[in-house]
């Protein structure tokens, strides 16, 4: 196709068209094309705002307009036919307004640049995925809340190092990916409140000589203003990396989450049956139940966090304004965007299927000499021991329970006060897991009391 087509989209400049291998890397239709939407939105608003001022007529306007909605029309059916050759979303839609309206369609782009019309487009698409994974995010600590709410006196081993360290509840630990989802939230609505901002009408870099009404078609987009410099407004995708910055933090908390799932599910340790809707079988082995959404789950956390790499990367080194580099922004953020709302809805459903094995759970509350810290605590309240004191006796207890292969409260008394004579009766009180969660009282401790708490303030702050 070298040198046979004309190139009518830049006119006399250049006499012939792009090879083959040109087109391809130019194109970006095969990928911006999702933006459809935002772009016939971005138009409709840039039309109205050149009828207001006297830029266009009435008239011109009006047809303009009904003619986008024909075009979105077909491009919701899908009966619309892109072209590679009109190489963006922009316009593949401007050449279809021209073929429904005719002449009214060349004064669409009065004023404005593909530069801000993209720019425009990019934010609205991000700020519409900001309110997506916010409500996905907040349906998923809804299911954490049902969990926590059923379990909050479940007695289970709390780790560190995936070592027993303490005996904790349910409900706390299902809390404690509620408070992380709940700084998620909050990270996209920041990014969001930042992005609103208007580029339209910053044209190619410089602004425009047209009398213009920015803050019309800002608030007819429903942002908060236009972007005050036409410089930044189309060289910039902060507001995509902050999304994707946002989008990789909540990633890592359902790659934590999506972990756990696989370790309590396996049959070592039996804390919880993962229900079928989200998990398979071996093609050899029949006694398998593999936890493979939640495996999934944690490999595509990888494109997540590629991507942010993958955009920082592009922008890192880009002069102002506007270089063709920045067309590598949308596949990235798309991808990020797709896998992070799978992700979001697949962990909502795993953990709205999931059984907690409350006595399995117990169980290992109970082993690993979970209660020392307690036995500790004990010494200096009771005893007035320092507490590195009570620490070191209290390793001497454990050593000695080793020893008999028991946990610390199937020790004697007299095995007891054979390391410290000052212990009574009265330490068996605090030993037991259940006594031992109950007595975590301060203000986001695991006590029952105040995991329920917690659970009562987030469902009214969920509503």
């Amino acid at each position: 196709m070298t040198g046979t087509t004309s190139n009518t989209m830049w006119g006399g400049r250049f006499a012939e068209g792009p090879d083959a291998i040109m087109e391809a890397i130019n194109a970006s239709i095969g990928f911006d094309k999702r933006l459809y939407a935002q772009d016939i939105q971005g138009s409709l608003a840039h039309a109205e705002m050149l009828a207001a001022t006297g830029i266009i007529s009435d008239s011109d306007s009006r047809a303009i307009r009904e003619g986008l909605v024909t075009v979105l029309s077909e491009l919701d059916a899908g009966n619309f036919t892109f072209s590679t050759a009109l190489e963006d979303i922009h316009m593949n839609v401007e050449a279809r307004l021209k073929e429904v309206v005719g002449e009214p369609a060349g004064r669409l782009h009065t004023a404005r640049s593909r530069n801000d019309q993209v720019a425009t487009d990019f934010r609205l698409w991000v700020r519409d995925q900001a309110d997506a994974a916010i409500a996905g995010l907040e349906a998923l600590q809804r299911a954490l809340l049902a969990q926590a709410e059923a379990g909050a006196d479940w007695v289970m081993p709390g780790f560190t190092h995936l070592q027993t360290a303490q005996p904790v509840t349910w409900g706390h630990h299902m809390m404690a990916y509620v408070e992380m989802f709940g700084r998620d939230v909050g990270r996209f609505r920041d990014a969001r409140a930042r992005l609103n901002e208007s580029p339209l009408g910053a044209a190619a870099l410089a602004g425009t000589s047209f009398p213009i009404d920015r803050e019309m078609t800002a608030r007819a987009l429903g942002f908060d203003a236009p972007c005050a410099n036409s410089l930044d407004a189309v060289s910039d995708r902060d507001f995509a990396l902050e999304f994707l910055a946002a989008a990789s933090i909540t990633a890592v908390h359902l790659s934590r989450l999506s972990e756990e799932l696989v370790i309590w599910s396996s049959a070592q340790f039996r804390f919880v049956t993962m229900s079928d809707r989200f998990s398979t079988g071996s093609s050899i082995m029949p006694q398998k139940k593999n936890p493979d959404a939640a495996e999934l789950l944690r490999a595509k956390i990888g494109r997540i966090l590629g991507a942010m790499v993958a955009l920082f990367t592009v922008m890192k080194g880009l002069p102002l304004a506007y270089s063709k580099d920045m067309q590598e922004d949308k596949e990235q953020v798309f991808d990020a965007a797709d896998t992070l709302m799978l992700g979001l809805a697949a962990m909502e459903g795993m953990i709205s299927d999931l059984s907690a094995n409350r006595d399995a759970l117990e169980a290992a509350a109970s082993a690993g000499f979970s209660t020392a810290t307690d036995l500790a605590d004990w010494l200096v309240r009771a005893l007035g021991l320092p507490f590195r004191e009570a620490h070191h006796v209290t390793g001497a207890l454990v050593k000695r329970a080793e020893e008999r292969k028991v946990d610390l409260p199937e020790l004697t008394l007299a095995e007891m006060q054979a390391v410290h004579p000052g212990i009574t009766q009265e330490v068996f009180d605090v030993l037991g897991v259940h006594n031992s969660v109950s007595s975590r009282t301060s203000y986001g401790g695991t006590a029952p009391a105040q995991v329920r708490a917690q659970i009562a303030r987030w469902k009214e702050r969920l509503g």
